[in-house]
């Protein structure tokens, strides 16, 4: 029988969602194993995923768990291991966690919204990707502060006609699930946010594609040729300012943290996943993997549903 949660003492319930692309079988015997090692008992394991007419395809399992669990940090590495080895994804939450309300969905854009970084296209476009890729990698590894990694790569694209950066909206596809997930969001009542360190042409186009409630990106100077300045106007939105528009927008929408779901793949990404109530690398950089509560690598944006315990069969 399933133990009463104890908030204020020793005895706490767990809930662990493993999310597979087609099954998740050869993870329901380890997990209970790590479960085991960290002193937690299993209650019970249910589905959240069916073979229902317009399910994702995906496969999910909820194990559900009692117990004290001394060290979290461990746990988590000891799952993120398995997630490699076996090709799922694993997260834990408590109990109460899992139950809670979220309203708030706040999302990086370039590859996490797209399947690319869009300036990393007009750089091909300009002629000068080798160098604005190696710029843009050890930006997102950490290793370049944002705004300074930003503005060398916008000051590579000076002189690209400014009419060719739209070609790529219709280049670079949405993320896998995206229109589902933002579906099921708008029917659920939810209010959603791009935060980007991108550009707000992009931005605009997402906004209208996902009928998203709010956006903020970086806007690329447009010379009186018609050209790209090679500079930006305004804020850059860096890990910070992202931070600062997730409190703005939250207090604006009278929405508390903790009912926020903050989604990046970037290290600029990490200040925003951690001041959310749920922060996820979605098919990120290690060090954002290592560093945020969650992790999502092998299946679409619409698996997050999952971790909020929404079952597939009640998808949009």
């Amino acid at each position: 029988m399933q133990k009463e949660v104890q908030e204020d003492g020793q005895q706490k319930n767990w809930v662990i969602s493993v999310i597979g692309r087609t099954s998740v079988k050869g993870a329901l015997e380890p997990v209970a194993c790590i479960l085991k090692s960290n002193g937690l008992g299993l209650d019970r394991i249910e589905p959240l995923s069916g073979a229902n007419e317009g399910g994702a395809g995906y496969a999910c399992a909820v194990f559900h768990a009692h117990g004290t669990l001394d060290d979290e940090a461990r746990m988590r590495t000891e799952f993120l291991a398995l997630a490699d080895e076996i090709a799922v994804d694993i997260a834990f939450q408590r109990a109460n966690e899992y139950g809670r309300a979220r309203r708030l969905f706040v999302f990086d854009m370039d590859s996490t919204l797209i399947q690319g970084e869009v300036i990393d296209e007009l750089a091909k476009m300009a002629g000068v990707s080798d160098k604005v890729v190696a710029i843009t990698a050890s930006a997102m590894r950490g290793e370049i502060e944002f705004q300074e990694s930003f503005r060398r790569r916008v000051a590579l694209l000076a002189g690209l006609p400014a009419s060719r950066a739209h070609e790529l909206l219709e280049r670079i596809p949405l993320m896998e699930g995206a229109e589902r997930l933002f579906r099921t969001l708008r029917r659920r009542g939810a209010k959603t946010a791009i935060l980007s360190g991108g550009f707000t042409f992009f931005g605009a186009f997402l906004k209208e594609t996902l009928e998203v409630d709010h956006v903020y990106a970086n806007e690329l100077e447009v010379a009186a040729d018609g050209s790209v300045s090679g500079e930006v106007t305004g804020r850059i939105v860096d890990g910070a300012r992202k931070a600062e528009l997730l409190k703005e927008i939250a207090a604006s929408e009278g929405i508390s943290l903790e009912e926020v779901v903050a989604v990046g793949d970037g290290a600029n990404d990490l200040p925003m996943l951690g001041l959310a109530g749920m922060g996820v690398a979605f098919h990120a950089k290690p060090v954002v993997r290592a560093s945020a509560k969650f992790a999502m690598t092998h299946v679409g944006l619409d698996g997050l549903l999952y971790l909020l315990g929404i079952p597939d069969w009640e998808w949009a």
